[in-house]
């Protein structure tokens, strides 16, 4: 299980990142070229011994003078990124036993199943559809109370073949309960008897998230940065345009 987990995650990082496995698994800072065009790109990526600058192509040459001869902890707190984030797998092979579930019913949905929650709002980290009402998410855990949905673990398609990204949402009034754990827990269980590898991810900032992660037996196995704040999401968007003008010039 372990190396299925570690083969099909440095597919997605190899596509995500646009450098390959050899790379990967270095002890090299790799400076690659992003090959979508028209849109400003700058991520980060720590995996193992090695470092990835993955850029479009206008920003190459400039970021690899900015970082050249910088720490990996340095490249990391360049200004022109955000949203460290740690990404989990799972550490072992689905748990010491399905989940109970004292205080709720759990029903487990898969592909076209999913459907069936279209128009559920409030769930936006574990499942979320489009105007259309299409959803990535091809598989979730649902827990219900009394009289209503509590909690959803879902898990969306990634870039690669076979690996979905779990995310959890909780009703406020039920969480602190364990509720997060148990669903996480039994959808990647639901997930890894499918052969399907799940990874879960959580924000340097979100301790309560990474809680999660090790309850269920997670660990981490990689860290990157959300994204570029070249693309005008930034709340100091002012501020970066007049950090990139000098940066550009």
């Amino acid at each position: 299980m372990k190396e299925l987990i570690k083969d099909k995650i440095e597919e997605l990082l190899s596509k995500e990142y646009a450098c390959s496995r050899a790379e990967l698994n270095g002890k090299q800072t790799v400076y690659s070229v992003h090959p979508e065009e028209g849109q400003r790109i700058l991520k980060l990526l720590a995996y193992r011994n090695c470092v990835v600058i993955c850029t479009s192509k206008d920003l190459h040459k400039k970021v690899r003078e900015l970082l050249q001869g910088k720490s990996r902890d340095e490249m990391f707190e360049v200004p022109l990124v955000y949203g460290q984030t740690i990404h989990y797998v799972p550490g072992h092979s689905g748990g010491e036993g399905r989940p109970t579930w004292p205080d709720a019913s759990c029903t487990f949905l898969f592909g076209g199943e999913v459907q069936s929650l279209n128009g559920l709002s409030g769930f936006e980290n574990a499942l979320a559809f489009d105007a259309n009402g299409s959803t990535p998410t091809k598989a979730v855990c649902v827990a219900k109370g009394q009289h209503e949905i509590i909690g959803i673990a879902g898990a969306a398609e990634s870039a690669a073949d076979g690996v979905w990204e779990v995310g959890v949402d909780v009703v406020e009034g039920h969480r602190n309960a364990g509720l997060a754990t148990r669903l996480v827990s039994g959808l990647t269980r639901e997930l890894l008897e499918r052969r399907i590898t799940p990874f879960y991810s959580a924000s340097v900032t979100n301790i309560g998230s990474q809680m999660v992660a090790n309850r269920c037996g997670y660990v981490p196995y990689w860290v990157d940065t959300f994204g570029t704040i070249l693309d005008g999401s930034s709340a100091y968007q002012p501020m970066v345009q007049d950090l990139l003008s000098g940066f550009m010039a």
